[in-house]
């Protein structure tokens, strides 16, 4: 789940710090890392926004890996990753894993970890330390993992495990990563850009 690495629309808590033009150049260098750093037997699918993006994304990283590349849909963040879910296990996915680029201590052993998990439950999160999650991995299409969340919240991951709680799915929580939203949680991740 990507958005086009434009100045002003990416990391704009981060770019109150750094600026609009530094706060993107980061904002790749994380996605890059990121794509760098998935399991080398996984099939990636870039869902990006804003949707006129696609030559864009594809010039930036469409040659990184073999991907294959979505327009997310209008809607909040919910009603998108939840079409990315429904999209991916419709057409035959034994399960979906959905990440944003912004966590630099997510690499192919952790993620590896959670899809093994997965064999056990139906959904597995690995949650960011500001209370929201870096991944989550379903075997499920369930909309009330993606409905009634307060996005981009400290609530975000709480309200998640309530909603599987209520939909009666079997979850398993991993350890809390740090993701980069900020200048604070930049230097706590301890990632260091290339600018």
């Amino acid at each position: 789940m990507l958005k086009a690495p434009r100045p002003g629309t990416v990391k704009t808590r981060l770019a109150k710090s750094v600026g609009a033009v530094e706060a993107t150049a980061i904002y790749r260098n994380l996605v890059e890392r990121q794509l760098n750093a998935m399991p080398p037997s996984w099939s990636i699918a870039v869902h990006f926004a804003p949707a006129d993006a696609l030559e864009e994304m594809h010039g930036w990283i469409g040659e990184a890996r073999e991907s294959d590349f979505f327009a997310q849909p209008d809607g909040d963040l919910g009603r998108r990753m939840h079409d990315a879910v429904f999209q991916h296990l419709s057409a035959g996915a034994n399960a979906v894993a959905l990440i944003g680029g912004d966590c630099p201590g997510l690499d192919a052993v952790i993620l590896e970890n959670a899809e093994a998990q997965l064999s056990a439950s139906d959904v597995v999160i690995i949650p960011a330390v500001d209370g929201g999650y870096v991944c989550l991995m379903t075997r499920t299409s369930a909309p009330e993992l993606f409905t009634g969340i307060d996005w981009s919240t400290d609530r975000v991951l709480t309200q998640t495990l309530n909603a599987a709680k209520s939909a009666g799915l079997a979850v398993v929580v991993l350890e809390p990563l740090e993701d980069v939203d900020d200048l604070e949680s930049l230097e706590r991740s301890g990632f260091r850009p290339r600018l």
